[in-house]
Parts: structure tokens; sequence; C-alpha cells
């Protein structure tokens, strides 16, 4: 018989701050932090607002030890960094990270499981280049010919010589995906199984699936589990809107609104904006959590995966997540009837969410528009591989509550579909859905309950 794992600390950063109760404060009382980019200046771009976290650094979030390591650290790494360390003070729990180098003292308190019981799991987006970094070195490597870079005079064979001497030694482990966990890993100490999964909006859910199986077959007590990703850059941005992910969105400085443009299930919705964010949970064993006295547990009940077509009819594109959510509910022993409330992706992506939503209407049939939907973008922006992670604590933030946040829309939703503007409110949660598709077909689902201690 497996064990039952469940989640004893939640940790994210976005827009509003480090921490899930910031988080769940400002969906709460439905604030959004979308506004006009400021990290950069976005006038030569149609997408002109996002949701940055301005204040926050990984330098904050790290032992002092370990703050020269930050230098080597892409935005997405310091996203990862911030959240593990919420989490863990979430959890209550001790790590090589939270002594902060006393590890040697005499006098240190013991960290709560041996390394070898702690996985990671962390989901990864595609990390962009910082612009700075490699334009220095890309315009040393112009052709003397014609001087011009946008001549044609790129010279691989200088870009050889001498151009990509131009950047650091280290660039290259600034942009692997695998460095999120690995940064973790290295802080905290955690010597158990640990993976990276690059599936797009889908990784953060996925990463949760498989630390829920690795503490379930006994190979660890505790995972860190979730996402992180920034796309709130020239490359990022860009790629997105080639893709035509983002509304076009112009915003003056200072100008309030821009969540009206995140229009999630509306059919007349222009696209999305992106998001900075990360979300790592913490899984724990069940027995193991018992035994040292947790509290605020939230269980992982069930979860299920499958791929799809993104191109096709409707009923192609909406197969993928349909049989994902279908193979979480088996998993957790829970029939549709039994579902209290979705946190779903609801990018504002008009192709995507109507595969969306005929996936959940394929599953819920009629009752889904008594279902209500607890849509995450208008508040925080589309964070892509952050999305599970976030999504899944803010589920878990559900459950806890007993209660769902308010939720954004400046439009009107196809019908069928609880997704329209309301406040917030109690409402008793037993079981809660947690679900998402991706760009590339990649389709993820969780089911999260309220712990039943029979």
């Amino acid at each position: 018989m497996s064990r039952r794992v469940v989640i004893s600390g939640l940790g994210a950063v976005t827009g509003f701050g480090c921490g899930v109760q910031a988080l769940w404060d400002a969906l709460y009382e439905g604030r959004s932090c979308l506004k006009r980019i400021s990290r950069f200046d976005p006038s030569g771009f149609p997408c002109q607002a996002a949701g940055e976290a301005l204040d926050f650094s990984a330098r904050d979030h790290v032992p002092k030890h370990y703050r020269k390591a930050v230098k080597v650290m892409a935005r997405d790494i310091e996203l990862a960094v911030g959240a593990a360390k919420a989490a863990v003070e979430d959890a209550g729990i001790v790590t090589r990270g939270t002594l902060n180098g006393e590890t040697e003292s005499p006098a240190a308190p013991k960290t709560t499981y041996p390394p070898a019981r702690v996985g990671c799991q962390i989901g990864a987006g595609l990390i962009a280049a910082e612009i700075p970094e490699l334009a220095f070195a890309l315009a040393s490597a112009v052709d003397e010919k014609t001087g011009r870079a946008d001549a044609g005079g790129f010279s691989y064979e200088k870009w050889g010589e001498s151009g990509m001497h131009n950047l650091t030694p280290l660039w290259l482990l600034k942009y692997l995906p695998n460095m999120l966990a690995c940064h973790v890993t290295i802080i905290h100490e955690a010597c158990g199984p640990s993976n990276t999964i690059t599936c797009a909006e889908a990784s953060g859910l996925l990463s949760i699936g498989e630390s829920l199986r690795v503490i379930q077959r006994g190979d660890a007590d505790l995972c860190f589990a979730g996402g992180a990703e920034s796309k709130v850059n020239h490359m990022g941005l860009m790629r997105m809107h080639m893709a035509g992910r983002v509304a076009p969105a112009r915003i003056d400085p200072g100008q309030d609104g821009a969540w009206r443009h995140v229009r999630p299930y509306d059919p007349e919705a222009t696209g999305g904006l992106l998001g900075e964010g990360a979300g790592i949970a913490l899984l724990e064993s069940l027995d193991t959590a018992k035994q040292r006295g947790a509290r605020n547990l939230v269980e992982v009940l069930g979860f299920g995966a499958a791929c799809g077509p993104v191109t096709g009819d409707l009923k192609s594109r909406s197969r993928g997540l349909a049989s994902a959510v279908r193979r979480a509910l088996q998993d957790s022993s829970t029939n549709a009837g039994e579902i209290d409330a979705i946190v779903p992706h609801a990018s504002g992506v008009r192709s995507e969410d109507e595969a969306e939503a005929a996936a959940l209407h394929d599953v819920f049939a009629d009752r889904l528009g008594s279902i209500p939907l607890v849509t995450l973008t208008p508040a925080v922006g589309d964070t892509m591989a952050g999305a599970g992670g976030l999504s899944a604590s803010v589920g878990a933030m559900c459950i806890r509550r007993q209660a769902l946040p308010a939720r954004l829309h400046a439009g009107k939703p196809a019908s069928g579909l609880a997704a329209g503007a309301s406040k917030a409110r109690d409402a008793r949660l037993r079981r809660v859905l947690v679900c998402t598709g991706s760009m590339g077909g990649q389709n993820a689902a969780v089911v999260l309950g309220a712990l039943n201690e029979n």
C-alpha cells in the first residue's frame, strides 16, 4: 500500500511579494499586480504590461555564505530559490538552508530530515538570456569589413576567436533549466531523488506529480515540488508575442487597470499578459509529518497526466486535458460530483481557454457551471512554468482557509462557466482540482483534499 502524501509548506513569489500569505491576501481582496513593465523599456512592443516581482532578490533569501552564488542565478532561478525558502518557513522544518551555515556548530539544531530523505522536483521553462550580457559579446564579433552587425557583419570566426570570450566562464550556468532544482538542493541539502521537468505551463503540476510518486514509493519523506519562470524580458516577451499569446496592451506609466486585458474564457478576449512567479510546495509523507507535529496539512489525493494535440478541431485539442483530469480523479478515488472548486490555467488566450473549457465540460458535463473556477492570471499574469506550483498553492490555501478568493474579470466568460467577476467568500471545500494544459500538448491535473484523519 502506497504512503499518503500531504502538502505541509507553501511558498510563492509573485508581483505581490514573497510568501503565500501575500499572494492569498491580494487574491482575496481582488487586487492585481499587472501594470506597465518597468524592468526594461517596453515601448517597442505591442504588449507593454506584465506582473513583475519588483522588490524581490534571492540575496534576501539565501544563507550569507551563499550570496555570491546569486551572481550566477538567472531570474527564474532566483524566483525558485525564494519560493523554496518561503515553503520551508511555512512548513516549520529545519534544513541546512535555515541554519545559515552553522551546521558545524555542536549547538546547531539537527535538520528535520536526513538529507538523503529529501527530494526535489522543480519545473522550469526556457530561460531567456539577458540582453546586456549578450550584446557586448555579439558586438565584439562584428566583421571589420562591414563594421555593422545589422548589415550582415556578424562573424562566426570572430565569435569563436574572441566574441564568446567576452561572456563570463560561468555564463551558461545561469541559463540551464536544471539549475533551479540545483540551487534549491544545494542550499537545503536535498540529496534524495531530484528532477527537472520542462513542459511549459504543465511543468509545475508534473513536478508535483513526480514528487508524489517518489514519496509514495518510499524513496523520500519530503520533496520540494512546483515550478518557476519569468518571461518578463525582451526575449520572453517577443517569443510570446510571436506565438500570439499576449494581448496588445499599451499601458502608460502609472496607468492602472492592465488586468482588464486578461479575460479568461471570454470569446472576445485578445490574449493574456505575462507574469513572473514561482510556486513551490513541500510534499511530505503523512506519517512522518504527523510525527513531527506538522499543521495546516492538505492531502495530495491523486495525480494524472496525458498528452494531446494542440492543433486540429476543438474535440482533438481538448482530449489531452480531459484525459489528465480523469486520471487524477481515478487516482484519488474521486468522482466528478465530489469536486468543490477548480483552479485551471485560464490563460486568457482565446484558443487555449476554449480547449480547456471543452475538456472540463467533457468531464463535468452540466455540473461545470456550478463549480467555482479560481482564475489567477488577471491577478498575477501567466507565469508559465511557475503557474502549476502557484495554482496548487492557491488550491491548498482555499482548503486551508475554507474560502474562495475574489475573481477578477472585465469581460463576459462563455456560458456554462463560473468564471465571471465575483467577491471572495467562505466555502465548504473538501476536494479541489488543479489542472493545466501547455503549449506543447502536455497536460497535468492534481486533486487536493482536506485531510481526513481516518
